[in-house]
């Protein structure tokens, strides 16, 4: 049976997660690091993709991201999983699949939910207990988004720019968001989504990628509906 194409809409932003086989670590050194955002960098330059956050764990990956063209964002990250699992194979002697399958995706709101996911991804060292601040965290964009350094690889999302017309006083909204935190409620629907690879966002927003990719856009309960008393 063919794979079901992904929820995958030009301008519509994406959140991906990508993990290692049986959740083992993807990257072993700052040099492992270093080459994946190279071929990120890359990969987002040739196929025309806008990254707004990352974020590199040691054994998964969040990005988010939005194409301009439908499929560029499949084809980008089929070429950094390829060249980023060869390279490593031949740096750590080793041989094999690195990666544990496809990545998973969802598509994200703008209007209520791309502000959220940001925080989310720029939060994850924090949650890890890796860091007790994210712009102490060396390989995400939380430095880049924060504007304590530039970082080329990232393009702001319109949303995100929308914050503050300065870039210093749009940093310092940023950092008050961050600050807040994310809400448990919202951290599990937003891996719930993820999981299921449905669009992240309101009903509105969820009809509209209904219309516009012909499948069920909405996440759904796993398993069987409870039957009712009586049938």
């Amino acid at each position: 049976m063919p794979r079901r194409a992904r929820l995958e809409i030009p301008d519509i932003p994406l959140h991906i997660i990508q993990r290692g086989v049986n959740r083992c670590a993807v990257f072993m050194d700052a040099d492992d690091y270093r080459h994946y955002l190279k071929l990120l960098s890359k990969a987002s330059e040739k196929f025309g993709i806008d990254l707004h956050a990352y974020v590199l764990m040691g054994n998964h990956t969040h990005l988010l991201v939005t194409s301009h063209e439908s499929g560029a964002i499949s084809a980008a990250m089929r070429r950094v999983g390829q060249c980023y699992v060869q390279a490593f194979n031949r740096r750590h002697q080793r041989s094999g699949t690195l990666w544990d399958g496809r990545f998973k995706s969802c598509l994200v709101d703008t209007d209520s939910y791309l502000l959220t996911v940001y925080r989310y991804i720029d939060l994850n060292p924090v949650r890890a207990a890796m860091t007790d601040r994210p712009d102490h965290y060396p390989w995400s964009s939380a430095q880049g988004n924060l504007g304590i350094r530039r970082d080329p690889i990232l393009t702001p999302h319109p949303a995100f720019r929308a914050l503050a017309a300065d870039r210093r006083k749009r940093a310092s909204v940023y950092a008050r968001w961050l600050m807040q935190g994310t809400r448990e409620a919202e951290l599990d629907k937003i891996r719930r989504h993820v999981q299921q690879e449905k669009a992240l966002g309101s009903k509105r927003f969820q009809a509209m990628v209904r219309r516009t990719v012909g499948r069920d856009a909405s996440w759904r309960p796993l398993g069987r509906p409870p039957r009712e008393a009586g049938i």
